[in-house]
């Protein structure tokens, strides 16, 4: 779980950063984060697909805090964390599209070998990439609409962002713990 969570780090600093509309700084620290993640990552040999969240954060916040720094008011105003939000929805929800869930190379780092060409394991990643991309979407919605309803709403929003990752990071915590017991059930039925 904590792999996901280092994954959303750039995520979560833009969430508390950016406040009214302002969400220059946010954005830039969103982008280093991904940025060095990636470096670090990369030298570390992680392979690229276990970093898709990270080059996806670095192509949004690495654009937003452009746009943010030259353009005042900011680009994308007070939605701006509910855009943030959409981008991480957009990014699972394509992964799903191209049948490849950005869980899967995550899940790859942290499962035994034997398991990653099985059905179980992929059927697995659907299920959590599509837990993320169906909480990123109702995080942005609800983000969104309490942003425009009531943007003073501090507490609200507060919530809707903490519980947009805290319940999609303890649902794959506990579906990956049923999951992992459900192939040590079947293994010796394999062999």
């Amino acid at each position: 779980m904590l792999a996901y969570l280092r994954s959303f780090l750039p995520w979560i600093s833009f969430a508390v950063l950016s406040t009214n509309g302002q969400y220059a700084y946010g954005a830039l620290a969103g982008f280093l984060l991904a940025a060095v993640r990636l470096v670090v990552d990369r030298r570390a040999g992680r392979p690229w697909d276990a970093q898709i969240i990270e080059i996806s954060s670095a192509v949004f916040f690495g654009g937003l805090a452009v746009a943010a720094f030259a353009f005042t008011p900011a680009p994308l105003g007070a939605y701006g964390p509910a855009a943030s939000v959409g981008w991480l929805a957009l990014t699972a929800w394509g992964s799903l599209a191209i049948r490849r869930p950005f869980t899967l190379g995550i899940a790859r780092s942290m499962a035994p070998a034997e398991a990653h060409g099985t059905p179980l394991f992929h059927r697995a990643n659907v299920v959590v990439t599509t837990v993320w991309a169906a909480a990123f979407t109702l995080n942005a919605a609800g983000l969104a609409l309490l942003l425009h309803f009531a943007p003073h709403a501090t507490a609200a929003l507060i919530a809707v962002k903490v519980c947009g990752f805290t319940v999609p990071a303890v649902i794959t915590a506990r579906y990956s713990q049923a999951t992992a017991r459900q192939a040590e059930a079947t293994a010796p039925a394999r062999a």
